[in-house]
């Protein structure tokens, strides 16, 4: 497995199984042990998505030892602003009956609490809970504010990534600054068109991949890790086959040319949840 060396100094593989909006109980605990099985070790969760607990169950019932497993969860935006940032990772751990997750990231960047929180997350840190915390959905001018006034470098940028919507700016800012960009919903979370585009669908033929395949491995090229959903068994296991995926610099232009600023998710400036 491919993986990223964090400015923390864990590494993070490449790829990772995603759990969002896998809320039945049976079927998160499902795709996690299948993702283990089949070779994932990069579990993404988060207290929102509802499922830790099957999540911590599937870890658990799996065979592999917690050690080689890198998990994320991620703070929710009711317990940023309360500011009950401790209380809600040790739910979350509790839920997914480990001791540490090896990832904890702010969610989303609230607007009055996106910086400030920034020091409630160094403790949390410091205390062993997380082996390393990140940010999620932060643009460049949230990144910008955070480093301004705090003394930790998040590892992880975790964003909406796919070739619709290529980030192409945000992604290098990141890379600058020593933070790993992360694209969730890095096929089109389900709801674009973009494994049937002319492009991909001719790369897929040239490179002889499937057009999933031929996303996922433009994404890992341009340094970020991707964290795809799948619940089949065979797509886990054509979504790591993306690590096998090389192209060339040309092709690699011509998928980043398909951005169309087109998000499928929340503006990260304009959440209102």
């Amino acid at each position: 497995m491919k993986a990223y060396k964090l400015n923390s100094g864990l590494s993070i593989p490449s790829v990772g199984i995603g759990v969002f909006r896998v809320e039945d109980a049976a079927i998160a605990y499902d795709t996690v042990k299948s993702a283990l099985s089949v070779g994932y070790r990069h579990i993404d969760t988060a207290m929102i998505y509802g499922n830790e607990e099957s999540v911590g169950k599937a870890i658990l019932d799996s065979g592999v030892p917690r050690e080689e497993i890198f998990l994320t969860t991620k703070l929710w935006n009711d317990d940023q602003r309360k500011g009950t940032v401790e209380e809600a990772i040790k739910l979350s751990l509790k839920k997914l009956g480990t001791d540490y997750v090896d990832l904890y990231l702010v969610h989303w960047p609230v607007k009055e609490t996106y910086v400030t929180i920034w020091k409630a997350m160094e403790k949390v840190y410091r205390e062993g809970l997380a082996k390393a915390i990140g940010v999620s959905n932060y643009n460049i001018h949230h990144l910008e504010d955070l480093l301004k006034e705090t003394g930790t470098v998040p590892v992880v940028n975790q964003i909406e990534c796919y070739p619709y919507l290529a980030q192409q700016e945000l992604v290098d800012y990141c890379l600058s600054k020593g933070i790993v960009p992360e694209a969730w919903g890095p096929l089109g979370a389900g709801k674009s068109d973009v494994l049937v585009n002319p492009v991909i669908v001719e790369l897929a033929k040239k490179y002889a991949k499937t057009p999933a395949q031929i996303v996922l491995g433009w994404n890992i090229q341009r340094g970020l890790v991707v964290i795809p959903k799948s619940v089949h068994r065979q797509r886990q296991e054509e979504n790591l086959e993306a690590l096998n995926v090389n192209l060339g610099e040309e092709d690699l232009k011509k998928i980043t040319a398909l951005n169309k600023n087109l998000r499928l998710g929340s503006d990260p400036d304009n959440i209102t949840f």
